[in-house]
């Protein structure tokens, strides 16, 4: 039985989709931290332990609503939100081929649907690489008023009887197919809100990162200015002392030699961070 959905009739989204597939594919860069940054969470930690509320920036520091998150793992949650959006439009745009008898093409859609449901299952589940739905504005898009989950899950159920109907050639068939091609839009919006927040939150979180460092590093550009002065006067100690104070002049000498070496780096890192 072919049924009379034509190709035309999917959305110009799901036939751009499909064409951008054959194309090379750059890998993603996270817009989250690099990865020297991402290091840095034990000793973030216990910084953290020892600092007061104070500036703005602080309290972005401290901001409960963000959870350090690496930004290989940021990178791997936009890539995933990306998947189920292409393939959504994938399944779709084959299911309409299967329809209109296109060998192959239903088992295609059903690849698609299979990959679509996998990468929503591991959005939204916490384990040891991905932290699930880690924020109140996930929790907002996906639960909330706008229902994403309840929408992506209705989609992929939806998807499933019109791939069996077509493979069945059942009478629901084109009923349920129209039904698909007409949910297939306004899913691409709720696809694009999620993916949204997720690079928003890549966003807040590579600037949580940059003002963790800075603080950091103005905390050890403190130690090492007390540490130069600490040698400063050992210096005029040992001058003191004469020949008997020369071994500690000499010691006095590299500490000052390191403080300075430190002050160097916290410039770097400070400049690093500011960029």
């Amino acid at each position: 039985m072919t049924i009379p959905v034509a190709v035309q009739d999917v959305p110009q989204e799901a036939r751009e989709e499909v064409r951008r597939e054959s194309l090379p594919r750059l890998p993603v860069q996270p817009a989250a931290v690099n990865d020297a940054q991402a290091a840095l969470p034990a000793v973030l930690a216990r910084h953290q332990a020892g600092q007061a509320n104070g500036a703005d920036e602080a309290n972005e520091v401290d901001d409960p609503d963000i959870v350090p998150l690496s930004g290989e793992v940021f990178g791997a949650l936009i890539n995933l939100s990306g998947r189920r959006r292409f393939t959504s439009q994938r399944l779709v745009l084959y299911a309409v081929l299967g329809a209109q008898g296109v060998e192959g093409a239903t088992a295609t859609a059903r690849e698609a649907l299979a990959l679509f449901r996998g990468a929503h299952a591991t959005l939204l589940k916490r384990s040891n690489e991905l932290p699930g739905v880690f924020c109140p504005e996930l929790e907002e898009v996906y639960f909330g008023t706008t229902g994403g989950d309840t929408r992506i899950t209705g989609f992929a159920d939806l998807a499933g009887r019109a791939l069996n109907a077509i493979d069945d050639k059942l009478k629901a068939a084109p009923t349920l197919l129209e039904q698909l091609v007409k949910e297939t839009t306004p899913l691409l919006a709720v696809l694009n809100q999620i993916t949204g927040v997720y690079e928003e939150q890549s966003k807040k979180h590579a600037r949580l990162m940059r003002n963790q460092l800075r603080t950091i590093m103005t905390d050890i550009e403190t130690i090492a200015r007390e540490a130069k002065m600490v040698a400063f006067n050992a210096r005029i100690v040992a001058a003191r002392s004469g020949q008997a104070g020369r071994e500690f002049s000499v010691v006095a000498g590299v500490l000052s030699n390191i403080t300075g070496e430190i002050d160097e780096l916290v410039k770097a890192a400070l400049s690093g961070a500011a960029a």
